[in-house]
């Protein structure tokens, strides 16, 4: 289990566990917030082929899928 801030998380750099389309390294562009401003949302941006992925920022904890850093 990655611990995670979310508040940390713009900019940050992961890595794929299990790379699919050779897509392993990515980088999170955008957070999105809630009216109190807690970050519920994070975009992803693969690095090879800039295709770009919303998902909840929880998902990144999982370490089986998610590792943190470029490796």
């Amino acid at each position: 289990m990655n611990r995670i801030n979310p508040g940390k998380l713009l900019l940050s750099k992961w890595t794929a566990a299990h790379p699919q389309h050779r897509e392993k390294h990515f980088l999170v562009t955008e957070l999105f917030r809630d009216e109190e401003g807690t970050v519920l949302q994070v975009e992803l941006e693969a690095v090879l082929t800039k295709r770009s992925q919303r998902m909840d920022w929880q998902t990144l904890k999982n370490s089986d899928t998610w590792k943190l850093g470029w490796q």
